[in-house]
């Protein structure tokens, strides 16, 4: 038996069914929008679209009849084929009842169409800039609010209760309002006197003595209220300044002759999905766009995806500008700074000591992160993944060894972008959970 609640949805219903739906099938969603990213464009890469998840990941529990018991003969409303007590043909194909192949429409998947906020949201979980510990307070930019005490007026939602008690109970007891165990104590002895088969000589002027104090302490409980108005404090907040953690992340990408437009697209794409992992989740994370040939260039973020300079390869060249760029604009001791690089590993053999002594004497001790990503050539993908190496790959390999902060991943296909991109980046305390 199955509830349908056919009743109009009222205003909102419909998203905060849609995100019960995503938080229930959240890891099939993420799987999906995962998957996806390895048929989308660099331009494509943040748009909303549809994404297909199987259909047993919305499976939801409903009300049927117990499996045993009962007479399970009955028509159900609506046919007009069968008759009480007819035998249903088994459907072609199979006892799910799907079609056949090349017959219909499979059933077996689910196409949910998501916004651009939830596909980033789903996109970027778990990532984040390892080691972010540098703090710089960046003057006139209001990062958030604190506790600044109690007023005497506010939003009802920022009553303090306690407080407020408290300061009733103060005024209450500086007013001598009388207490209801007083009002109990005057009830009770006029119910005493009342009570008294015989009355003694002084009882009426008792009597008439309580009565005068009842009716005093009820006037005073009146005009003493129990909460006044005055009594009211509301919790007072007020913005303020706070240290944030400031980053910088310097792109560099070889875009000499001997990297191939399948090795361009691979880089491309990981400094697009980096570029939109910080533009999202980091305010005051600033990006710098270096290529590089023979000689490097800061170019802007339009010039670093599409352009089509080639030439020779000098990785020093990229090495010596990013250390310009940073003697310049960013100070080590207030920046945090990360360097992504990504090349063919196809460099001048007389270059890769001068590599190795800039990565390990100047930018490695003010970097936090560094990550070098070696594209490679699709159709060697098995080969040069088993045993080819490349001369800068040979040369970074010590350096990898000696400092913890500098990754090193190669990749040779599309799909290979994404889980290397999340390997790279991913929030360390669930890396180092999935590892345990």
């Amino acid at each position: 038996m199955h509830i349908v609640d056919r009743r109009l949805n009222p205003g909102g219903k419909s998203l905060v069914n849609r995100q019960r739906f995503l938080r229930r099938a959240r890891a099939y969603v993420s799987q999906a929008v995962r998957d996806s990213l390895k048929d989308r464009s660099i331009k494509d890469l943040d748009k909303e679209g549809e994404i297909t998840i199987r259909r047993d990941a919305i499976h939801e529990p409903t009300l049927r009849r117990a499996a045993k018991g009962g007479n399970r003969e009955q028509v159900l409303p609506g046919n007009r084929e069968f008759l009480e007590g007819d035998r249903i043909k088994r459907p072609d194909g199979g006892s799910d009842g799907g079609s056949r192949a090349g017959e219909g429409e499979d059933e077996d998947d689910f196409r949910f169409a998501l916004s651009r906020e939830e596909f980033l949201d789903l996109f970027l979980d778990d990532l984040e800039l390892p080691d972010m510990a540098k703090k710089r307070l960046i003057a006139g930019k209001i990062e958030g609010i604190r506790r600044a005490g109690y007023s005497t007026a506010g939003n009802p939602s920022n009553l303090s209760v306690p407080r407020t008690m408290q300061r009733a109970l103060s005024r209450r007891l500086a007013l001598r309002r009388p207490s209801s165990g007083d009002l109990g104590r005057l009830d009770d002895a006029i119910a005493e006197i009342e009570a008294r088969d015989i009355a003694g000589p002084d009882d009426a002027a008792t009597l008439a003595r309580l009565r005068d104090e009842r009716a005093l302490v009820i006037r005073r409980r009146n005009l003493i209220a129990y909460i006044d108005p005055v009594d009211l404090r509301y919790r007072r907040f007020e913005p303020v300044p706070r240290p944030v953690a400031q980053a910088v992340m310097f792109c560099l990408m070889d875009v000499s002759g001997s990297m191939t437009a399948h090795m361009k697209d691979l880089a491309k794409r990981f400094f697009a999905l980096l570029h939109l992992f910080l533009s999202r989740c980091y305010e005051h994370v600033d990006v710098v766009f270096i290529h590089h040939t023979d000689r490097a260039a800061e170019v802007d973020e339009q010039t670093f995806f599409y352009s089509t300079v080639t030439g020779g390869t000098l990785v020093s060249s990229a090495l010596d500008k990013l250390l310009e760029v940073i003697r310049d604009r960013y100070n080590p001791t207030d920046w945090n700074i990360y360097v992504a690089q990504a090349s063919d590993g196809d460099t001048l053999a007389s270059d890769n000591a001068r590599v190795v002594s800039l990565m390990e004497d100047e930018v490695l001790p003010i970097a936090q992160y560094v990550a070098y990503l070696e594209v490679g050539r699709e159709e060697f993908a098995s080969v040069e993944s088993a045993t080819a190496t490349t001369g800068l790959w040979d040369a970074y390999a010590p350096v990898m060894v000696a400092n913890p902060h500098f990754a090193m991943r190669k990749v040779t296909h599309r799909r290979e972008i994404y889980p290397v991109f999340r390997e790279l980046f991913q929030r360390r305390g669930v890396s180092e959970r999935a590892r345990s």
